[in-house]
């Protein structure tokens, strides 16, 4: 289809790999959006499978303006070639397998990102929208709702690239480009960087996201691998996961995750620094857990708000402010970072031994 030379007021950027399996929903709930004149730029990184030729297959019913052009495999190569290749002043980095819950959630993203940046009067800041994970499970899910509501909160590590960033193009140049040193973390990087610079702002609007890796490799060892990215991150200790690609599946051969080569990984690379370098290490990780320890507020505030059949992001987060202004102060100094960090190494080694148990031929 052809498109009159106007240019458009948003670029949409999806990078792909392998996504033949959910690149018509992803043009479906595009179509479905009004009220904002937009592109869609969609950045391959050498997929294996139907996804490209599916793509260009949709593009001339597709009632707006769609390149799809090639890069480098990772999420971050792949972003940044499509901010290269767009124009619009306002970007929206969108995975492959969202959706949008209702018509009108890109008009609602421009008018709440124009409101910020009026009220601002510069345009440091970004929005991300509410999450919701779609999954097979029969009912309500627990660990979905309390991720659903961390991705709601502004705090560090809580919004990553499923929640998609909205943000104008200058202010993206101002924060830089999205890291390409790894084949993850450039959705982290790039909101720390949002947050140190200017804010961020939630979007009413829901982004469905699906939850096939979760449900494939499992919610709680799945965001136990998490967890454990994200500290290394934190503490400067990046040189620990350029190996993970080498052990990890890419998504669309996922079966269950199997932990037990992680902990190895990190339990080796542990034990050949030396002394002093292992300690600190110990204790930069102690000192993260412990600011962290929020989390475990917030999720007693949300399991009561789960069990009263509350929607996600409503009732009250009592206990979370009550350890923000009394529980936090209590733990912020050296004895309390040492004592997270004996915890989480008896936990690190605990966990390493029961995983060796499970998978040796006496196990069970």
């Amino acid at each position: 289809m052809a498109f009159p030379a106007i240019k458009p007021e948003l670029s949409i950027i999806v990078p792909v790999y392998n996504e033949a399996a959910v690149i018509d929903d992803l043009f479906h709930t595009l179509k479905a959006q009004d009220g904002v004149a937009f592109e869609l730029i969609i950045c391959d990184g050498g997929s294996g499978d139907a996804t490209v030729a599916r793509a260009w297959s949709l593009v001339e019913e597709a009632p707006f303006p769609v390149s799809v052009i090639h890069s480098e495999k990772g999420r971050g190569r792949q972003l940044n070639a499509g901010v290269a290749a767009s124009c619009g002043e306002t970007i929206l980095f969108l995975h492959a397998d969202s959706s949008f819950a209702s018509g009108d959630a890109l008009k609602q993203g421009m008018q709440c990102l124009n409101g910020a940046i009026a009220a601002r009067d510069d345009e440091r800041v970004a929005g991300h929208f509410a999450l919701r994970f779609l999954h097979d499970y029969g009912k309500r899910s627990f660990g979905y709702h309390y991720l659903e509501t961390k991705a709601r909160l502004a705090r560090r590590h809580c919004i990553h690239g499923d929640q998609s960033f909205l943000m104008r193009r200058s202010f993206f140049r101002e924060i830089g480009l999205f890291e390409e040193s790894l084949p993850f973390l450039e959705d982290t990087r790039l909101a720390e960087a949002v947050a140190a610079k200017g804010e961020w702002i939630l979007i009413p609007a829901i982004v469905n996201t699906s939850a096939r890796r979760f449900e494939s490799e499992g919610l709680s060892t799945r965001q136990t691998l998490n967890a454990l990215i994200l500290n290394l991150a934190a503490i400067g200790r990046e040189d620990f996961l350029l190996d993970i690609p080498r052990i990890y599946a890419t998504q669309d051969r996922t079966t269950e995750l199997q932990l037990r080569p992680f902990f190895q990984l990190f339990r080796r690379r542990i034990q050949a620094l030396p002394w002093r370098e292992r300690q600190k290490l110990w204790l930069d990780t102690g000192t993260y857990v412990r600011d962290n320890g929020w989390q475990l507020a917030l999720a007693v505030d949300v399991r009561h708000n789960f069990r009263k059949g509350l929607a996600t992001g409503a009732g009250k987060h009592v206990f979370l402010k009550f350890y923000d202004r009394f529980l936090d102060r209590l733990s912020d100094h050296l004895p309390g970072r040492l004592a997270a960090m004996i915890l989480v190494r008896l936990w690190f080694e605990l966990t390493c031994l029961v995983l060796r148990l499970k998978q040796s031929p006496h196990g069970g």
